[in-house]
């Protein structure tokens, strides 16, 4: 199959609908914003910041490793977390007819940081992509000077948990009966302080590695 570039940038309106088929569809018994209008407010509000993981649909050129660094995703999400795509990278058909195939959000308050969701098409699971969602938020994270992440996950959902556990999570208290939907348990995870040299040599590690694994964060090879 031909390799085909994927991208993390902010999330736009126009991305809501693609965006509530994906939380629908991770999240069947407690999807998160569920109204359009609901998720246009969440993504206009400046304590929320939410990212998308998405491909090109059409057949236009890859992104080179040139263009890719021009247009960091990190660069363009710290310079102003709702920035739309530029006009340029329209016009060289880089980033248009996108398909989202992820999304993350998380709120910041007072220092912390708290995930609200990361969630990944069906068709598109165990490709990395999750993973480098999670290496955004927390280099986002990072970069608007939290100290902590904290989320919470179902007590029944041991691959997240696995996966946030090896970046450095750590189970902080449980929330009996927290899912509406089955009256599941949520288990809350929170990091140590993610600004300390320990935590980030970590992170760098596993971030060299995730890198390594699909190649480069824009581009992954899919089945």
């Amino acid at each position: 199959m031909p390799e085909i570039a994927y991208l993390i940038r902010p999330m736009e309106d126009a991305d809501i609908p693609q965006v509530t088929e994906i939380d629908r569809e991770a999240f069947p018994g407690e999807s998160l914003f569920r109204p359009y209008t609901s998720y246009k407010q969440e993504i206009h509000n400046s304590l929320a910041h939410y990212i998308v993981a998405c491909i090109e649909k059409g057949t236009g050129p890859k992104p080179s490793r040139e263009d890719r660094q021009k247009k960091s995703w990190l660069k363009r999400l710290l310079g102003h977390h709702h920035l739309a795509i530029s006009t340029s990278a329209v016009r060289n058909n880089l980033y248009s007819k996108e398909y989202i195939v992820g999304f993350a959000g998380f709120w910041t308050m007072l220092n912390e940081a708290h995930i609200i969701a990361i969630a990944v098409r069906n068709n598109y699971r165990r490709k990395g992509i999750g993973e480098g969602l999670l290496i955004s938020v927390i280099e986002v994270a990072t970069q608007l000077h939290a100290n902590v992440i904290s989320l919470e996950v179902r007590a029944s959902n041991v691959v997240a948990q696995a996966l946030y556990k090896k970046y450095g999570f750590r189970v902080a208290g449980n929330r009996p009966r927290y899912y509406s939907d089955n009256g599941e348990d949520a288990v809350f995870m929170s990091t140590d302080t993610i600004t300390l040299a320990p935590f980030q040599a970590h992170f760098q590690r596993l971030k060299e590695a995730h890198s390594q694994r699909w190649e480069k964060i824009f581009t992954i090879q899919l089945a």
